[in-house]
């Protein structure tokens, strides 16, 4: 059913439905809301809304749904992707659910935890912690991002290899439509085999089909024993065996596996001048590595013997094991800080790719090779997640370059490093999501009965294609 109103009757009614203290109006209110974190992407809104319920929130997208509204959902705005960012120019409304933020119950027993989905992902792991469990998702932006972004992302992790990703996590979930309707898929079983999973539409769909208000998520046994070590390697390839023997030795107990260049030290001391150096800078792969668990395994041990027999065989040429929680937070430093160091650096270009396991250091390999070859003047710098095939491979310009030039070597550089990807069969967006930053590249790698498909579930779900707009896709009737 259309409405017709006025564009102040219609912003009017928008903010009757959460009330003046909770409507943004003021250009200056506004304007936190209408830039990607990192100055990619600048959009425009007449309104940001903060309801406090579902059921308010139900009334929003009704009423949207009602009028053409377009409603692009804000979660913590970390997002990497720009899916966060309304379009420039446009009337697009915010709806940001920073109000709902409950945790609305935990059951230690069942290993479960229910929570709004404007909760920040770190209230979500201390009420977890306080009950004697672990929420196990661990990210940089851990202490702003909120878990319906989180989701809506199918975020992973640091700790994806051990427990998951979002997906794997979350058991069920509370959706608003775009119609306005709620769906209560909001359960807690492990094992629910009836029927289509719905559950799993909206997650990773980055509020394309609905906004997420609630969200029931596994829980582990907080792990009292943890431990962690720097390994420094002769070959990328070299970690890609270590792994693979850790995955053998060390079963399901291995929940961190990341690999960084040497460059990686000289990046995060760049952003942490006193980070100290455990090991000596000069290998040509590190591996961060951790072990963890509780109850009768003896972790310490496990590590040490696990170590020995690895640097015995020559798999690994040097190492530190972390004495204390403390020296393990020093550890983690570098593989954050790292980040911190690139964006120090200016604007460079961030991937989140994927690849089969087996292949990821020929990848690394080819891809960086490429990069070499048509931009000499730019390096490359290549971490991730081995145990999910996980690689950030970013390429920064060199220091002086005007905006225009650097504009075009990040434009040269992703279209050489997917083309190696291609080649790879991998994926452009492992966990970060497609939003507005992939969406072209996205498109072009559809097949003609994959966009049939995406192009029929939006239709259906949100016929007056209202959410998101511009995200993902340019699904017929969004400009």
């Amino acid at each position: 059913m259309s409405m017709t109103l006025t564009r102040a009757d219609t912003l009017r009614a928008f903010i009757d439905i959460v009330g003046e203290a909770h409507a943004l109006v003021l250009q200056d209110d506004i304007k936190p809301y209408l830039t990607e974190n990192r100055g990619l992407y600048h959009g425009s809104s007449p309104l940001v809304l903060k309801p406090a319920s579902t059921a308010e929130v139900s009334a929003i997208l009704k009423l949207a749904s009602a009028t053409g509204t377009p409603i692009v959902p804000v979660s913590g705005g970390t997002g990497l992707v720009g899916g966060q960012v309304p379009r420039e120019g446009s009337d697009d409304v915010l709806l940001s659910l920073e109000r709902m933020n409950r945790i609305r119950e935990v059951d230690a027993l069942a290993d479960v935890i229910i929570v709004d989905g404007g909760c920040v992902l770190a209230s979500v792991q201390k009420a977890a912690e306080e009950h004697d469990r672990l929420f196990p998702l661990s990210l940089g932006s851990e202490g702003s991002c909120r878990i319906g972004g989180n989701l809506s992302t199918n975020a992973g992790g640091t700790a994806v290899l051990a427990y998951g990703n979002m997906r794997q996590l979350c058991l069920g979930l509370e959706v608003v439509l775009p119609t306005g309707e709620i769906w209560d898929g909001l359960r807690r079983l492990k094992k629910d085999n009836s029927g289509y999973d719905l559950r799993d539409l909206f997650i990773g769909a980055e509020g394309t089909l609905g906004i997420i208000t609630a969200v029931s998520i596994k829980l582990m046994p907080f792990p009292d024993q943890v431990a962690t070590a720097l390994l420094g390697l002769n070959s990328l390839d070299d970690a890609i065996t270590l792994y693979r023997r850790a995955r053998r030795d060390c079963c399901d107990l291995m929940s961190a596996f990341e690999f960084m260049p040497p460059l990686a030290f000289v990046l995060a001391r760049e952003a942490i001048p006193d980070l100290a150096m455990p090991i000596a800078g000069d290998y040509p792969a590190y591996v961060l590595m951790e072990i963890s668990g509780s109850g009768l395994v003896d972790i310490a041990d496990l590590m040490e013997r696990f170590l020995g027999g690895v640097m015995e065989d020559g798999l690994v040429v040097d190492g530190v094991i972390a004495a204390s929680q403390a020296q393990a937070r020093n550890l983690w430093l570098f593989r954050e800080g790292m980040n911190e160091g690139q964006a120090k650096r200016g604007q460079h270009m961030r991937t989140d790719i994927s690849v089969p396991l087996s292949r990821l250091a020929d990848f690394v390999r080819d891809a960086e090779q490429a990069v070499s070859e048509a931009l000499p003047d730019c390096t490359s710098v290549s971490y991730g997640h081995v145990g999910d095939g996980n690689v950030h491979l970013n390429v920064l310009p060199p220091a002086g370059s005007s905006p225009a030039e650097i504009a075009a070597k990040i434009y040269e550089a992703k279209t050489v490093v997917n083309r190696v990807l291609d080649e790879y069969h991998g994926s452009i967006s492992a966990e970060h999501g497609i939003g507005r930053l992939k969406r072209a590249d996205f498109e072009e790698r559809l097949d003609p009965s994959h966009r049939a498909l995406l192009s029929a579930l939006k239709q259906a779900i949100d016929p007056s294609m209202v959410m998101n707009p511009g995200c993902q896709l340019n699904f017929p009737g969004i400009s």
